[in-house]
């Protein structure tokens, strides 16, 4: 998102690079290459979900890349008092790290985190894919899903890097299980009316035989809820497989290419971050899309591309899902065996 500076003379070196037959990057890969992902799980011990993500890391120096850290945090909001919404609701937020960006202003990395933050928002937060599992007690109680996203460095790519870490931080999220409390408040007591004695009479029937608390099942009148004390985190956050991921068209006509460095994207004409969703419907939803760029596209070109970009992200979120459900394993090894040596 943040122009890279090149001149007049390594940008044209670049696109004729890029255009030439067969094509040439600096790195070797091919038009339709990314470069190496790393994907961690679980980063966070304080965060409901968490992800730490990179790209292009160099794995003989031990840095580099694009690196993106995501996590989500779920606070309560009162639905009567106007803080929340019946069923709850998502808000995503985008921070970038003034060491990933030391070529730009204060006023320019405000923009930048804006301009991402409102990418992933209205993408994330769109009502179709809203979790159903947000909701504590209706019309009283509902989770607040916070998903924060840190970029701690931009070697290219930091839409794609943003949306992977984030689909990653949702994925591993677990909702605190609940239940829900209703208080039923005592009688007052009756007094003896024969004028015999001064004893006070409980009137036992119309207090209930069960316990003040009743945790049995969430009833209209709850006015509160607790956690119950579960061997695990929670229940898994609702619509895994509905989180978008995004891929990102670098174009050069004729030509485009995928995961460009800072050089190169500087040297496209025009980018194009699309973002589809994979539920259980057979075809992919579009879930937004952005042109970032001075370039120009006719509609013909635009549906090609389109076509294009949904063959590529249904590849990204196949590799995604591989190693998200790898992750899970990995970390329940890890628990069993730090649960076996206690």
């Amino acid at each position: 998102m943040a122009a890279q500076l090149v001149s007049k003379s390594e940008r044209a070196y670049i696109q004729a690079s890029l255009q030439a037959t067969p094509p040439l990057r600096a790195d070797g890969r091919g038009l339709l290459d990314f470069r190496t992902v790393l994907l961690e799980t679980g980063v966070a011990p304080l965060a409901n979900g968490s992800a730490r993500l990179n790209i292009g890391k160099m794995v003989h120096e031990g840095g580099g890349g694009t690196e993106v850290l995501a996590a989500t945090k779920l606070e309560v909001e009162d639905v009567e008092l106007g803080d929340g919404v019946d069923g709850g609701r998502v808000v995503c937020t985008v921070s970038c790290s003034p060491s990933a960006y030391p070529h730009l202003s204060s006023n320019a990395l405000d923009e930048l985190q804006y301009d991402l933050t409102v990418i992933l928002q209205q993408t994330i937060g769109h009502p179709t894919l809203h979790p159903q599992n947000l909701s504590i007690i209706p019309r009283k109680k509902s989770w607040l899903l916070n998903v924060d996203a840190v970029i701690l460095s931009d070697a290219g790519n930091i839409v794609d890097a943003v949306f992977m870490a984030a689909r990653a931080a949702l994925w591993d999220t677990k909702v605190p299980r609940t239940r829900a409390v209703e208080y039923h408040t005592p009688e007052a007591p009756i007094e003896a009316t024969d004028g015999s004695s001064a004893m006070d009479i409980d009137n036992r029937e119309a207090i209930p035989a069960v316990s003040g608390f009743d945790t049995r099942e969430m009833v209209r009148t709850a006015a509160d809820f607790e956690l119950p004390d579960y061997w695990d985190e929670g229940e898994v956050l609702h619509g895994q497989e509905k989180w978008p991921v995004c891929v990102t068209l670098n174009l050069l006509p004729p030509t485009h290419f995928l995961d460009a460095t800072p050089q190169e994207e500087a040297s496209a004409s025009v980018r194009m971050h699309l973002m589809f969703s994979f539920a259980s419907a057979p075809s992919p939803r579009l879930q937004s899309m952005r042109l970032c760029g001075p370039g120009e596209l006719e509609l013909a070109q635009l549906k090609s591309y389109i076509a294009d970009g949904e063959k590529y992200a249904r590849e990204l979120f196949n590799a995604l899902e591989t190693k998200l459900r790898e992750e899970d394993v990995r970390r329940n090894v890890k628990a069993r065996d730090r649960f076996a040596l206690r």
